[in-house]
């Protein structure tokens, strides 16, 4: 029952990372697109465009981050462990206990800032979208960031045993 839980809550997850992804990226290239198109063909500049594509590379960081512990791609350094090999799984579950301390800040800082640009009512400059949206991602990052990263740490226990 708790690994069916498990696995869903990891399929949801999943399913966000990558249809946001795919959506923001596309929406980005096309802007990028038709901004070059009307640069070098008529001349004409679309100002929205670069800040669409600046706050999509902000948004698509912080998702796939999430996405790079699913894949367990996250960089980390591993020449302790190529020194002392016999400490393998005890750095593995100690750089992964840092990954976890990490992503609690980034749900605490993340929230307050969210929080300071709901009292300050920011919008982005050309776009006028509301900085709480864009801040906002850095709780639920972080979130994502604890799920997967417990849910490596189990998987790599049970391998374990």
């Amino acid at each position: 029952m708790f690994r069916k839980i498990i696995v869903g809550i990891d399929k949801v997850i999943s399913f966000f990372e990558e249809w946001t992804l795919f959506v923001a990226v596309m929406a980005a290239l096309l802007a990028l697109f038709v901004n070059v198109v009307l640069r070098y063909g008529f001349n004409y500049t679309l100002a929205w465009s670069e800040e669409l594509v600046r706050e999509v590379i902000i948004f698509t960081t912080f998702i796939g981050c999430s996405a790079a512990i699913k894949n367990k791609s996250i960089i980390k350094i591993d020449a302790v462990i190529q020194i002392f090999p016999k400490f393998k799984n005890l750095l593995i579950y100690f750089s992964n206990f840092i990954l976890i301390i990490f992503s609690f800040m980034l749900i605490y800082y993340g929230w307050k800032m969210a929080e300071l640009q709901v009292i300050t009512s920011q919008k982005t400059i050309i776009l006028r979208i509301p900085l709480v949206y864009l801040y906002s991602i850095l709780p639920i990052t972080g979130v994502m960031m604890v799920f997967r990263t417990a849910y490596i740490m189990w998987q790599d226990f049970e391998e374990q045993f």
